[in-house]
């Protein structure tokens, strides 16, 4: 018998449901999420998951002698952990008021050059596959491997390398290995027309990403959006050449610049990033055999070493954008604070958020891998 105060309320019909992101779909980039709100094949609302992937590296530093963070921080960005290493160098460096050798600092730029190609080539294929397209997923990968191959060769790591530490790097380069870079990089550039006519010229593609996932130079710069996401709304800024380190002032580029703000451009943009670096990387390989002298500047015992109390923030441009770490230390042998700006932390949040709300369901994805987020820095 139904109570008395029971009364039959029928229920409108709806076209609205909750989806879950990921972390399973093809256009996720790690342990990632994103919670949506459809009506129809429109998305109404979406809320960032960062999920429980690598999670807290901040304070896990605090914890851990100055030398040992080198072990830690390339899993903040696994497609790119070059960058991670020097940026957190060149502030233990600071601090200790090191001198990098001449040297050093030229293998460090070939490093984050080849880290930059590497995590470019990822990105083309996981963005072609949003939009249904699995043999550039495939070309790119292959072709990332041979950079990985350079990686094992001179740090005995493919993915996270420890190699640049503080005061230099780990080891010299070995026997014929500029070679073997410049073979790389020939074979490299003898691949970029093939990705244009797969990928980057190819209709279905362009039509899929024109237009998706657009913001302009004004949202850009209120939301705190950096590197080829910006420079995809005409925004000419990177770090590199604007506060330039290590020997970046040294080195020919031009900054690639795209005006639409779309996913189309952003794929554009890295696209002529990654043939810039291998311009740079023509350079260095020039330049290398002439500079002689030390690999690294001689520091205290690591295991004993305290380092000058204070703060400093150094910053560097990765494949994702401005990345900068603010690190204070009190005098001790291990970092008292360290904040990571990440700039996934942005593009994989709000920025996601805004450009995700309004769009198609089938573009969701492409709009999360155009941005080029490392989920690790999310919840770093």
């Amino acid at each position: 018998m139904r109570p008395e105060n029971y009364q039959s309320v029928s229920q409108p019909p709806s076209n609205e449901f909750e989806l879950f992101y990921g972390p399973n779909h093809p256009g996720i980039e790690g342990n990632y999420a994103l919670k949506v709100r459809v009506h129809g094949d429109e998305v109404t609302s979406a809320r960032a998951d960062g999920g429980y992937l690598h999670r807290g590296f901040e304070k896990l530093m605090e914890g851990r002698l100055w030398i040992q963070n080198i072990a830690l921080v390339p899993r903040i960005c696994v497609p790119d952990p070059v960058p991670m290493e020097v940026c957190y160098s060149l502030a233990v460096e600071e601090l200790g008021g090191i001198e990098v050798p001449l040297r050093a600092q030229w293998i460090r730029v070939m490093q984050l050059e080849l880290s930059r190609i590497a995590a470019h080539l990822f990105f083309f294929g996981g963005h072609a596959a949003t939009t249904g397209m699995y043999t550039p997923m495939f070309w790119g990968i292959t072709d990332r491997d041979l950079i990985l191959d350079l990686f094992e060769e001179l740090s005995g790591g493919r993915v996270y390398h420890i190699y640049n530490i503080p005061g230099g790097v780990r080891r010299d380069l070995p026997p014929g290995y500029l070679e073997r870079v410049s073979k790389t990089l020939d074979y490299l550039e003898s691949r970029l027309p093939d990705y244009d006519n797969l990928l980057f010229t190819n209709k279905v593609f362009v039509h899929r990403a024109t237009g998706i996932g657009a913001m302009t130079q004004e949202q850009a710069l209120e939301w705190g959006v950096t590197g080829p996401n910006l420079r995809a709304t005409g925004l000419a800024f990177d770090v590199r050449r604007d506060d330039p380190y290590l020997v970046y002032d040294q080195l020919d580029f031009d900054i690639p610049v795209e005006a639409a703000g779309d996913a189309w451009a952003r794929s554009l943009v890295r696209r002529s990033e990654l043939k810039e670096s291998l311009r740079i990387l023509r350079q260095v390989v020039a330049k290398l055999p002439h500079i002689g002298g030390a690999i690294r500047a001689p520091i205290p015992n690591p295991l004993a070493w305290n380092l000058p109390a204070g703060d400093v923030y150094t910053r560097v441009e990765s494949s994702k954008g401005e990345l900068a770490y603010y690190v204070v230390s009190n005098g001790g042998d291990k970092p008292y604070r360290v904040h990571v700006r990440g700039p996934s932390a942005m593009h994989a949040v709000q920025v996601l958020e805004h450009l995700a709300t309004g769009a198609r369901i089938e573009d969701v994805a492409q709009i999360m891998f155009s941005l080029d987020a490392c989920p690790p820095e999310v919840d770093r």
